[in-house]
């Protein structure tokens, strides 16, 4: 089996690195200064544990790759990446191949389920961060993350449990699940602060932006017969396995939004996160002015490539009210 990971940012580059790391066979797929970065040096990998430079093959596009027979492709990109990577995918390798959706959000599988035969869901708590070319970190001090694994839209099959145990051999926490989507449908409203996390500063107030946020995911999956799982499940499943670490001289600079926000990548993911909660709002008839106004602001700050945090908690909290007064 070998593990192609398309799109090896943060959370590609530390699957990427980690499977490398224990034997398997590994090509990561980038782009730009950060694959020039991988093709020239190598991967910088930082963590707990230490600091390692690996030689893990990269390319820049899925047709520089030979096909195998036993090739899994594990999609890593953010979400608004994804059309055009499943577009180039199956023109270089077909509709057959396996298709594993390690991103945040719920959109992903369904998009990949219109070209592809074989697609498979997987669950995303990993802390990673990719803030320069070349180099990733990942502050987690025991398993390196918690990455379940289930066919979409439901249930699991032989490759499900091959790809848990590769993984879990790698340091990584993966079970076979029958009802992933679940975990990743709760996962999703933890998401629905990444957006808010990277336009606004810290504060008390921001944290009631976020539960407004998530009460309107929760009464939109209600609205639309979504079964999620609980916090309470969540934070069981991740217990006494994923713990955050110190990598000396390097600071957690918060989730992706942020740091493509940092980045000046021009794009954010929030349309797939926040986006997710008020097209299902439009669909059932539940008002989300809080998730429609960090949806906007977020996108307009990406793509103006405006610093992150900054903008105040106030002005979100006043255009969110304004948007609720007209419902």
């Amino acid at each position: 089996m070998r593990f192609i990971i398309y799109g090896a940012g943060g959370v590609g580059g530390v699957i990427g690195a980690q499977l490398a790391k224990s034997g398997e066979e590994v090509v990561l797929i980038a782009r730009g200064a950060h694959l020039d970065a991988l093709q020239r040096e190598g991967l910088r990998y930082e963590t707990p544990f230490g600091d390692e430079q690996l030689a893990i093959p990269a390319v820049g596009h899925p047709g520089e790759i030979a096909p195998g027979r036993d090739d899994v492709f594990v999609l890593t990109c953010k979400s608004q990446h994804t059309l055009t990577v499943l577009e180039d995918l199956r023109a270089s390798h077909g509709d057959r191949v396996p298709v594993v959706c390690c991103q945040n959000g719920v959109a992903n599988e369904r998009m990949a389920q219109r070209r592809f035969a074989n697609v498979y869901a997987m669950l995303v708590y990993l802390p990673a961060q990719l803030l320069e070319p070349g180099r990733i970190q990942c502050h987690a001090k025991r398993k390196s993350g918690v990455l379940d694994v289930g066919t979409y839209p439901g249930g699991t099959d032989p490759r499900c449990e091959a790809i848990a145990e590769r993984f879990s051999s790698a340091n990584l926490s993966v079970k076979p699940d029958a009802a992933v989507m679940r975990l990743k449908y709760q996962k999703l409203l933890v998401n629905l602060n990444n957006a808010l996390e990277a336009i606004t500063p810290k504060s008390d107030e921001r944290q009631a932006v976020l539960r407004e946020m998530k009460a309107e995911g929760r009464a939109c999956f209600a609205a639309a017969g979504i079964d999620c799982a609980s916090d309470e499940e969540a934070a069981a499943r991740r217990a006494g396995v994923l713990e955050m670490g110190e990598i000396p001289g390097v600071e957690r600079q918060g989730g992706s939004s942020r740091q493509s926000l940092l980045r000046a990548t021009g794009d954010i993911e929030a349309d797939y996160l926040n986006g997710e909660i008020t097209s299902l709002g439009r669909r059932w008839s539940v008002p989300t002015p809080a998730n429609a106004v960090v949806q906007g602001l977020s996108v307009e700050l990406a793509r103006s490539k405006g610093a992150p945090g900054s903008l105040s908690i106030d002005r979100v909290r006043s255009l969110i009210e304004a948007q609720r007064a007209t419902v």
